[in-house]
């Protein structure tokens, strides 16, 4: 399967059940790769399954912000 033909199965049925955003191949990777980040996997897990240079790279392209780093810091009780 070609990259065009991928994007028009995903387009066309998330259509289907009312998604009117354009969503790609690279936004299906976005969302895996945040998912499983929120799972649980390792971000240098992810970054080398990604092919990025850094972990920092990975956190960024994920979205995750340092805000959300630092409250991990701040929600942790002893």
């Amino acid at each position: 399967m070609q990259r065009a033909q991928a994007y028009k199965v995903i387009n066309d049925a998330s259509r289907a059940i009312g998604i009117t955003d354009r969503i790609g191949t690279h936004t299906l990777r976005k969302t895996f790769a945040y998912h499983a980040y929120m799972s649980g996997t390792d971000i240098t897990r992810l970054q080398k399954l990604l092919n990025h240079s850094s972990p920092s790279i990975t956190l960024a392209y994920i979205g995750i912000t340092q805000q959300e780093l630092d409250n991990v810091y701040l929600s942790f009780e002893l």
